[in-house]
């Protein structure tokens, strides 16, 4: 029983989010296809170790799912005249249902991203429910990563899911005219979970390898489905930032600078890969943000330590970026990068352009970055201003504590 167990737990792990992609095509209904997935492997861990463990665990965890799913929907149909034309049609289309469980299943994953990523939904929805129902998080993980409370978390997307049943919302990839804007909600949404990933919003860690990890396979899905210049931009930045995971924290969890990081530690693999991959998208002319913040990381990757960064590179990159979209953290970074270029005064200058205009005032980053400058340029008060300001606004806890160690080597310098 217990190497029984072991195979399930394993199964669960790897595959049960693709096992209930499946059950929601095949049975309607987010709640219900997570009911019966949840009964199918505690069938598995009993039958299995009786009757032996089966070649194809998916196919076999989808059927049992499913034919507990549509005997949960013929008894309630008894009930409630609600579900009685439901029940009909599973007893006329039980046979078609089971062709369609062959259908692949990492089709029904991508049906299911654009499900939970529909323009009728709110981003921030689009967002909670994908962690929800594509990624498998719970809803007091999903809740943490938004900084509210869990029972807030569970009706927001009690709502999205009556939203898609109410609205009739199809479980379907979109036709092709409507892809570009269905796409770009997607690529959002993956790219908003591995930031999460990349740097938590808060807590006690500086990343969380869950998300991130799951927003890099999710990427690979679409790809794989769906070929995209931006799609494959996305897939080489999410790569190539991934790749410092290890380098960008002491063993005690402090936050290590770029600059300061050990590059040895650097996934030369995910740097190879994701290098090719930028390559691949900038040859098609046909690119975008995604693919441009990817050609800046991949300068970084390549460079043999800060001060070898070309840095004159990044900034003609950033130049570029600012055109496709001119946000004010994107212009942060220009400002940065243009520090390294040109000297620190002339980044504090752009800087304090950015947060004059009113922008990024309550951005911890955008104060944390002023203040470093400020340091390198020995005008102490000023970097005691930012540096405290920047930590009034930070929320995770190694920020904050490297924000406070900043804050204390000033005080001795003095």
């Amino acid at each position: 029983m217990n190497s029984t167990r072991t195979i399930v737990d394993a199964v669960y792990r790897e595959d049960s989010r693709r096992v209930f992609a499946t059950l929601v095509r095949l049975l309607g209904d987010f709640d219900l296809a997570e009911e019966a997935m949840h009964d199918a492997f505690a069938t598995a861990v009993e039958r299995w170790d009786s009757e032996g463990v089966p070649e194809n665990k998916v196919a076999w965890l989808v059927s049992t799912a499913r034919f507990k799913g549509i005997d949960v929907i013929r008894r309630r149909s008894r009930f409630d005249a609600s579900l009685q034309e439901l029940g009909r049609r599973f007893e006329a289309e039980e046979h078609q249902r089971g062709r369609e469980e062959a259908s692949p299943v990492e089709d029904d994953q991508l049906r299911l991203i654009f499900t939970c990523c529909h323009p009728a939904l709110a981003i921030e929805t689009q967002i909670a429910l994908t962690l929800r129902e594509v990624c498998g998080l719970t809803t007091e993980e999903v809740a943490s990563a938004f900084l509210v409370a869990a029972p807030t978390m569970a009706q927001r997307i009690v709502r999205a899911k009556s939203k898609i049943r109410d609205a009739g919302i199809p479980y379907e990839v979109p036709e092709l005219d409507e892809m570009p804007e269905r796409l770009d909600a997607v690529l959002t949404v993956i790219y908003l979970i591995f930031n999460e990933g990349y740097s938590a919003s808060s807590g006690d860690s500086v990343t969380r390898a869950d998300l991130s990890t799951e927003a890099i396979r999710l990427t690979r899905l679409l790809r794989e489905l769906l070929p995209d210049p931006e799609t494959t931009g996305l897939l080489a930045l999410l790569l190539l930032q991934e790749s410092r995971r290890l380098a960008r924290t002491t063993p005690d969890g402090d936050l290590i600078l770029l600059e300061d990081q050990e590059r040895s530690l650097w996934d030369r693999e995910q740097i190879q890969e994701g290098t090719a991959l930028v390559q691949e998208a900038l040859a098609t002319r046909q690119f975008g943000t995604y693919t441009v913040q990817a050609a800046i990381a991949a300068v970084h990757a390549e460079a043999p330590s800060a001060a070898e960064t070309n840095w004159a590179e990044i900034v003609a990159f950033y130049d570029l970026l600012i055109q496709l979209e001119a946000s004010p953290v994107v212009q942060l970074n220009r400002a940065v990068a243009v520090a390294m270029r040109d000297g620190p005064e002339a980044g504090v200058k752009l800087i304090d352009e950015i947060l004059g205009r009113g922008d990024l005032q309550q951005y911890h980053l955008a104060h944390a970055a002023r203040a470093d400058l400020c340091r390198r340029l020995g005008w102490t008060d000023e970097a005691r201003t930012s540096y405290q300001r920047g930590l009034e606004l930070a929320r995770q806890e190694p920020e904050r504590r490297f924000l406070q160690k900043r804050l204390d080597e000033l005080a001795v310098a003095e």
